[in-house]
């Protein structure tokens, strides 16, 4: 039997993930509306290949459900909005990035995935971060 990896487990990162969450300011939250986060070790891997992505450990986070500048008062989503956290992806970058914490690599790509709910595509938030 193989050991398990090195770091907290799925229910530490879930709370982690939700305190960051909890983290964000009210307005933001608020804005965010309804929005479940969830926590897996690795993505599914017909999500891997809906994006072409080889190596499960390149995916970190995902956002799935209909961005709000495109849901309709008349026409509402049936499904909540869910934001996917990637367990060993994030385990692998951490020990690559000595310039921050874990809870703070959580925090950014929960935020990231929160971008692509209200809508910004990656090359937006990157100018907004190059512009912070």
């Amino acid at each position: 039997m193989s050991a398990a990896p090195p770091g907290p487990d799925l229910e530490t990162f879930q709370t982690m993930a939700e305190a960051a969450y909890d983290g964000l300011p009210d307005a933001f939250r608020h804005a965010a509306g309804r929005i479940v986060i969830h926590v897996q070790d690795i993505a599914e891997q017909d999500i891997l290949d809906d994006f072409g992505i080889a190596d499960p450990l390149e995916l970190t986070g995902l956002y799935q459900g209909i961005p709000l500048i495109h849901d309709s008062v008349s026409f509402p989503q049936p499904e909540t909005a869910r934001i996917f956290l990637y367990r060993l992806p994030l385990l692998a970058e951490i020990r690559t990035r000595p310039d921050v914490t874990l809870s703070e690599l959580i925090e950014h790509v929960v935020i990231h995935e929160l971008g692509h709910h209200f809508g910004w595509s990656d090359e937006e938030m990157h100018r907004l971060l190059d512009e912070a």
